[in-house]
């Protein structure tokens, strides 16, 4: 997951990723000409490493290999945070949902947050990939049982 937060430590964060990782392009707050050439800078990395880049929002970026929270072309992932956003992944037809948050974290500083039983019930009812967020890293993951991938923004960092 990517945002304006992360600043120069995005480069290292990507090199970071392994090879069939993903990236969800969210800088929403980033000025239109900037946000294409930061995309376009990532999709090359993205293409080079064999990672995986969908954009979030409703602006369309050139090369996209999918998008996030909304329907595309491409792979589709889900934010799911409830019950109504699970329905919408599943009436989206989504290929992966976002499962969120597990743990408490930086994004949502003192929001509410699922627990792993909250995730655990979430994750019963998507018949697509399943992928925890929120305050995830490896030894957490490994915590959590019907899941099929973590993401992170601070973990990569």
């Amino acid at each position: 997951m990517t945002d304006e937060r992360v600043g120069d430590a995005l480069w290292r964060a990507v090199r970071r990723l392994p090879r069939g990782a993903g990236i969800v392009f969210r800088h929403h707050a980033t000025p239109a000409v900037e946000r294409r050439r930061l995309f376009a800078r990532l999709l090359a990395i993205a293409r080079r490493r064999g990672l995986v880049l969908v954009r979030a929002g409703a602006v369309p970026m050139r090369g996209e290999m999918g998008t996030h929270g909304v329907r595309g072309r491409g792979l589709v992932t889900w934010p799911v945070h409830d019950a109504r956003e699970a329905r919408a992944a599943r009436r989206a037809g989504a290929d992966a949902a976002f499962v969120s948050p597990v743990f408490a974290t930086r994004t949502h500083p003192g929001g509410a947050v699922l627990g792993v039983r909250g995730v655990a019930v979430l994750a019963r009812g998507l018949p697509m990939v399943r992928i925890a967020l929120g305050g995830m890293d490896a030894r957490r993951f490994a915590r959590l049982p019907g899941f099929d991938g973590w993401a992170a923004i601070d973990a990569w960092l």
